[in-house]
């Protein structure tokens, strides 16, 4: 699995967030390294001088699954590695439904992912 990270001039953090980011996405989507090709994090800041506390970092983020559709999920927060976490909560949820979509209910592949002849 491939984890690009991308970010606005207004966030800092340069190659250790990238670092920090690629150790994290890795390990919670360790489960869908067969299934996801590659992940996109995009951070972004609002308005870098910021009022205290104020929910300015964005985080999105895009997974790419072999053969589907990319899942995607954002979230914002006062902090990047908070930003980080909560769009990854929803971007598993959103994988497992997606996966769950593409089986039925006794666990076979959907005749919708059958390969045409």
């Amino acid at each position: 699995m491939q984890v690009q990270v991308h970010t606005n001039d207004k966030i800092q953090g340069g190659e250790s967030l990238a670092q920090w980011v690629q150790q994290e996405v890795s390990t919670r989507l360790s489960r869908f390294k067969e299934s996801v090709t590659r992940v996109e994090v995009f951070f972004s800041d609002s308005d870098a001088p910021s009022k205290a506390g104020s929910p300015d970092k964005k985080c999105v983020i895009e997974a790419r699954p072999a053969g589907r559709q990319p899942v995607a999920a954002n979230a914002e927060a006062p902090k990047v590695a908070d930003a980080l976490t909560a769009a990854l909560e929803k971007l598993l949820r959103g994988l497992e439904a997606d996966q769950g979509r593409a089986r039925d209910k006794n666990n076979r592949e959907s005749i919708r992912d059958a390969e045409q002849p």
